[in-house]
């Protein structure tokens, strides 16, 4: 049956995995770009294509509808930012525990399975989209399925909303652990997205660091209650308003040491563009981070532009971090208050892209940033929009 989603992002993570849909069979509009229409009458294909399943990390999540649907599936291992070893076993071994036979060839996930039974699942880490896809996976198991240790971002208690609408049973409770029980079958609905809580950050961190002033219209106080908490322990400031958001600076930055962790922790995706914010800060900051492996390979690019930074193997912080006997640079130390100068860089991830954004515009001189499509994967027109703001940006195809 038909789905209307309102307050679709219109990006280019959105498009690929709009591509990815409609090469399984489904029908998709998105005419408008804040209203995307999907309807999926058959399943011609079970096989995502090689070529769109290398440009993000999304094709995994065609596991559940695929089995559902077809009883298998062909996904190839994914893409995405290259920010260190993401890998799927924890979305296979939770599809292995619900009856489906999952082997590996050539690259390929190949999956099987007569029907998906319901099972108690226990995640060795709170993984967002392992979380996600078992979700989908358990709605049409047959029984109850327990997900323990379970991610609880606000876009994933946004799909539990959008399942339940649909049809689906699930319960949650405080222990992060989500009990489906499984129905028949699921019906079309219509659902508004959630404002992306990573661009209303984006330029909150724009509007601090360049000592602008902003209003985030959208932006929603419960999705980002640590971030507003840790910008204010540095100095930023915010105005709470009913429909979004004002973000201002008053005064000079101060140093701070942050952790990143699950939700509702400090957030890893928040991590880099703070980096930035932090070079503009008064005294020694430090960032650990605990949650993606490699995801300080934006430092040397800052270096470049004259960043204060060193990252260490060395857990600066006092969290239980699974980093800790490794080799992994996953600290570092900021001292500030440093001017940036432009420079040429190429963006590795799309976090990374908005960092290396972000810093041009506070910087000396004229910064020339390559790889912008990473940039363009999640968000929508950001050049236009931060030259609408003030900043000098020209996009120039190469």
């Amino acid at each position: 049956e038909r789905c209307i989603f309102s307050n679709a992002p219109y990006i280019g993570d959105t498009k690929v995995t709009r591509d990815i849909c409609q090469k399984l069979g489904a029908y998709i509009l998105q005419d408008d770009p804040r209203l995307l229409i999907a309807q999926t009458k058959n399943i011609t294909h079970v096989e995502v294509p090689e070529d769109l399943a290398q440009q993000n990390r999304l094709s995994v999540m065609m596991l559940a509808p695929l089995l559902h649907r077809a009883g298998k599936a062909a996904i190839p291992a994914a893409g995405g930012d290259r920010i260190g070893v993401r890998p799927v076993d924890f979305h296979l071994d939770g599809y292995r525990k619900m009856g489906a036979h999952i082997e590996v060839k050539d690259g390929v996930y190949h999956a099987e399975t007569d029907g998906l039974k319901g099972a108690d699942i226990v995640l060795p880490y709170p993984s967002v989209t392992t979380t996600e896809n078992l979700l989908m996976a358990a709605v049409l198991a047959e029984g109850r399925t327990y997900i323990r240790n379970a991610a609880i971002e606000p876009e994933i208690l946004d799909l539990v909303y959008f399942l339940q609408k649909m049809g689906a049973i699930i319960d949650y409770q405080i222990d992060r652990t989500f009990i489906i029980e499984g129905v028949m079958t699921l019906h079309g609905a219509l659902h508004e997205v959630i404002p992306d809580r990573l661009v209303a950050s984006s330029f909150a961190v724009a509007a601090i660091a360049s000592g602008g002033d902003l209003f985030v219209k959208g932006a929603r106080q419960a999705d980002l209650l640590t971030f507003l908490n840790t910008l204010r322990r540095i100095g930023g400031h915010f105005d709470i308003e009913a429909d979004g958001i004002r973000f201002y600076r008053k005064g000079d930055l101060k140093s701070i040491a942050i952790e990143t962790t699950v939700h509702p922790g400090f957030m890893t995706d928040w991590h880099p563009p703070f980096a930035v914010l932090l070079t503009q800060a008064k005294g020694i900051s430090v960032i650990h981070e605990t949650v993606i492996e490699d995801r300080l390979t934006y430092v040397p690019q800052l270096q470049k532009m004259g960043a204060d930074i060193e990252v260490y193997d060395q857990c600066l912080g006092t969290s239980n971090c699974r980093y800790r006997t490794t080799n992994n640079r996953h600290s570092a130390l900021i001292r500030g208050p440093t001017q940036l100068h432009g420079t040429d860089i190429v963006i590795p991830d799309l976090r990374a892209g908005f960092t290396y954004l972000l810093a041009a515009i506070i910087a000396n001189g004229e910064t020339i940033i390559r790889g912008i499509e990473e940039l363009d994967r999640g968000y929508e027109s950001i050049d236009e929009a931060l030259s609408n703001a003030g900043a000098q940006i020209r996009r120039e195809s190469e």
